[in-house]
């Protein structure tokens, strides 16, 4: 009885999570005479027309290129600065670095509607405002705390003998860093690297402050305003949010293991 508990347990909490995906799936393709109505729960004439709709216009494809192209270099560029940072803190002889991690974590402990206006105003003055660039940076900043609190943790974990052993076999603690601490810590880059990046892909408010136009708009952004003055084409976003889910979908079946290890490690790593 407890087994099958567990197991209807589990299969609640998925069902739970994956409805509404499911429910965004069944409503991209109905009609739009069956939009509003219910029954039937699934469309009695099944349409990809929203798809099309979706992808007539160039823009959208311009705007998941754009949202692609922030979300991995805010990743990248928070997984190389948290990464070292993260290794020094950990290996390295670095004073008061208790007090460090605890500024470290502070900084994301501000609501971004707190910070919205100071960051509007520093992008405006360095000219980066409708540019990729000033979300690739707003979302690195932000994602950072996140990498540096759990990459530090991680390398706790791995034993201090392998990095004593490398610098007795001549490395430094930068090619002991690349060589030997790296490899080690594939799991919970991986999976900091995920969370990263799921943040950067999914995040509207800076977002919506900072972009104006198609050229540095992100998905989130764009899906909001597809509604019109008097009409909210359901289909349409429903069959957007689809598009737009399945590359986080197959982000964390990719790498699922490394995933599950980097948190399993860090559950008993200490």
């Amino acid at each position: 009885m407890r087994q099958a508990g567990k197991v209807f347990a589990v299969i609640a909490v998925a069902a739970w999570s994956i409805a509404p995906f499911l429910w965004q799936a069944v409503t991209s393709v109905k009609p739009d005479a069956e939009l509003a109505r219910l029954p039937p729960l699934l469309p009695v004439g099944p349409t990809l027309e929203h798809y099309r709709a979706v992808f007539t216009g160039a823009s959208f494809l311009r705007i998941i290129a754009n949202s692609a192209i922030v979300a991995s270099s805010a990743t990248l560029l928070s997984l190389a600065i948290g990464s070292l940072a993260a290794f020094g803190l950990a290996k390295l002889r670095v004073r008061s670095r208790g007090l460090i991690l605890l500024f470290v974590l502070s900084a994301s402990m501000f609501p971004p509607i707190a910070t919205v206006s100071p960051l509007y105003l520093v992008i405006r003055a360095l000219g980066l405002r409708d540019t990729v660039w000033a979300l690739i940076m707003t979302y690195t900043t932000f994602t950072l705390p996140l990498t540096i609190w759990v990459l530090t943790n991680f390398f706790r974990g791995i034993p201090e003998e392998i990095y004593r052993a490398s610098l007795v076999d001549g490395c430094t603690p930068f090619r002991s860093f690349v060589r030997v601490m790296l490899p080690l810590a594939a799991p919970g880059i991986a999976t900091t690297g995920i969370l990263a990046f799921i943040f950067s892909w999914n995040e509207f408010l800076f977002a919506l402050t900072f972009t104006a136009t198609d050229a540095s708009r992100t998905i989130p952004v764009a899906i909001a305003l597809f509604p019109g003055l008097h009409e909210v084409p359901w289909g349409d976003i429903a069959a957007a949010s689809v598009v737009v889910t399945i590359p986080l979908v197959l982000l964390v079946f990719l790498f699922q293991r490394r995933i599950i290890e980097g948190l399993t490690a860090g559950a008993v790593k200490g």
